[in-house]
C-alpha cells in the first residue's frame, strides 16, 4: 500500500510538471504570435505579468523574467510534440539551461533526451553542456561493429567519446601514466561522470595472472547496461600499433578468468594523448576483440599567481566528503589484501571488498570493535559515483578511519 501511494504521488508529480511545461509553452506561444499579429512590445509583457498575478495569487512563475522565458521556450521549441515528449519530462530549470545555453535546435533536443533518459541533475546538465559532449559522444574509432552483435555494438559505439575531457584533474601535460592513473582515482566520481552513466568501477591495478606471470589492468570497469567488463588503458603518447595487440591480450585473459557465462565480451578503450587515423584504423582491422582508441584532454598548467586563490587538498576534503570517502575505500582495500597476503591467503581471482573482510575476519575480531560492515554498501555506492546522504558519508568516514588505523596500527606491531 505504502509502495502505491509512493508511485502514486510521484506519476501526479510528473504528471503536474508536464502540464506546467505545456502550460508554459502555451503562454509563449501566445505572446510570439500577439507580438507579430498585434505588435506587443516589452511593457506588454510587465502588464501581462502584473495582470496574472493579480488574477492567480496562489500561482509562482509569472514574472516578467519568466514569461520572457517561456516565449524564449515557444521560440527554441516550436513543435509541441517535442515539448511534451522531452522538454515536459524535465524541470523548468532544465529546461532554462536548454534555452540559454544552447542555439543548435537539434542539440536543444539531444541534451534534453539524453538528461531525461540518465536522470542528470542540472548541474550536470550545464556540464555536459560546457564539456561539448554532443560533438564527443560516439566519435571514437572502434572495430564494434564488427566485433559485437547488434544491438550491443551501436550501444558500445555510442558511449565511448572522442575526446575525453580530464580538466578537472587541473594536471598539465607533463606528466607520468601512474600520475594520471592516480589522479583519476582520486577524482573518481568526476571520472565516472565523464565516462557516462552504467560504469560501475571495478579496481585499478588490477592483477590478472597468466601462465605464472603477472598483469595489471590501469583501470577495470564493469557496465551495467552493456552487462560487460571494460579494460581502460592510459597512454601518455600518440597512438602506436603495439597497444592494440596488448590490449587485444587483456580482453583474451579477463574473457576467460573473469567474465561470467551471462556476461557479454569485454570491451578495451585505449585513452592516447593524439592519435592518426589511418594507424588506429589498421591496428583495429583484423582484431577480433572489441576495442576502440581516444584522445583525452589535460588542462594546461595555471599560472603560479592564480595557484593561492584555489582550493587546496583539505578545503576539497571539507567540501566535496565523497573524494575521501573514495580515498578511504582504495586504501581500506589495499590494506586488507596486504593483510591477506600476510596471512598466506591465495586467491584464484582478484578478491572484493566484502570477500577480503570475510577471509581476514580472524584478524579483524582481534581489532577495537569497529561495525565496518555497515558503512561496505555506502563506500561501494561512493566507489559507483551514487550520491550519498551527508549524514550517511559523515559516519561512513567515522568509521572508516577508525577501521584504516586499526589495521594499520595491527600490521606495524605483528
Amino acid at each position: 500500500m505504502k509502495e502505491r501511494i509512493r508511485s502514486s504521488r510521484l506519476r501526479a508529480a510528473l504528471a503536474v510538471n508536464e502540464e506546467l511545461i505545456l502550460l508554459y509553452w502555451g503562454i509563449g506561444r501566445d505572446i510570439l504570435d500577439r507580438q507579430e499579429s498585434a505588435g506587443w512590445g516589452a511593457k506588454i509583457i510587465d502588464r501581462l505579468s502584473s495582470d496574472l498575478k493579480r488574477d492567480f495569487p496562489e500561482m509562482t512563475g509569472f514574472s516578467p523574467r519568466n514569461l520572457k522565458y517561456m516565449r524564449a521556450l515557444a521560440e527554441a521549441f516550436p513543435d509541441r510534440e517535442i515539448v511534451q515528449r522531452v522538454v515536459a519530462q524535465l524541470p523548468w530549470g532544465h529546461a532554462i539551461t536548454l534555452i540559454e545555453a544552447l542555439k543548435d535546435p537539434v542539440q536543444r533536443i539531444w541534451y534534453g533526451e539524453q538528461a531525461r533518459v540518465h536522470g542528470w541533475s542540472r548541474k550536470v546538465l550545464n556540464h555536459q553542456v560546457s564539456s561539448g559532449l554532443f560533438g564527443r559522444q560516439g566519435k571514437a574509432i572502434t572495430n564494434f561493429a564488427r566485433t559485437l552483435p547488434v544491438p550491443q555494438s551501436d550501444l558500445a559505439q555510442a558511449l565511448i567519446k572522442d575526446p575525453y575531457s580530464f580538466d578537472f584533474l587541473g594536471l598539465g601535460p607533463d606528466i607520468s601514466e601512474r600520475e594520471l592513473e592516480r589522479s583519476l582515482l582520486e577524482h573518481l566520481r568526476s571520472l565516472i561522470l565523464e565516462l557516462g552513466k552504467g560504469f560501475a568501477f571495478v579496481g585499478s591495478q588490477y592483477h590478472l595472472e597468466v601462465a605464472g606471470r603477472d598483469y595489471y589492468l590501469d583501470l577495470l570497469f564493469y557496465h551495467l547496461h552493456l552487462r560487460c567488463f571494460v579494460v581502460v588503458e592510459l597512454k601518455i603518447e600518440e597512438f602506436k600499433p603495439e597497444f592494440a595487440g596488448k590490449m587485444n591480450f587483456y580482453l583474451s585473459a579477463v574473457d576467460d578468468l573473469l567474465r561470467h557465462a551471462d556476461d557479454r565480451p569485454t570491451i578495451g578503450i585505449i585513452l592516447c594523448q593524439g592519435k592518426n587515423a589511418v594507424v588506429v584504423e589498421y591496428a583495429l582491422r583484423d582484431s577480433v576483440k572489441p576495442m576502440g582508441v581516444a584522445d583525452y584532454t589535460l588542462s594546461e598548467n595555471l599560472p603560479a599567481p592564480l595557484h593561492a586563490a584555489l582550493p587546496t587538498a583539505e578545503d576539497l576534503a571539507r567540501d566535496f566528503p565523497m573524494m575521501s570517502l573514495v580515498k578511504l575505500r582504495i586504501d581500506i582495500e589495499r590494506e586488507l589484501r596486504v593483510l591477506a597476503e600476510d596471512l598466506g591467503i591465495v586467491a584464484d581471482r582478484p578478491m572484493s571488498l566484502n570477500e577480503l573482510v570475510s577471509v581476514t575476519e580472524d584478524v579483524l575480531r582481534l581489532l577495537p570493535s569497529i561495525d565496518f560492515m555497515s558503512i561496505v554498501s555506502i563506500l561501494n555506492k561512493a566507489a559507483h559515483g551514487v550520491d550519498v546522504p551527508h549524514d550517511e558519508v559523515d559516519r561512513a568516514a567515522g568509521i572508516s578511519t577508525r577501521f584504516l588505523a586499526a589495521i594499520r596500527n595491527y600490521r606495524a606491531t605483528h
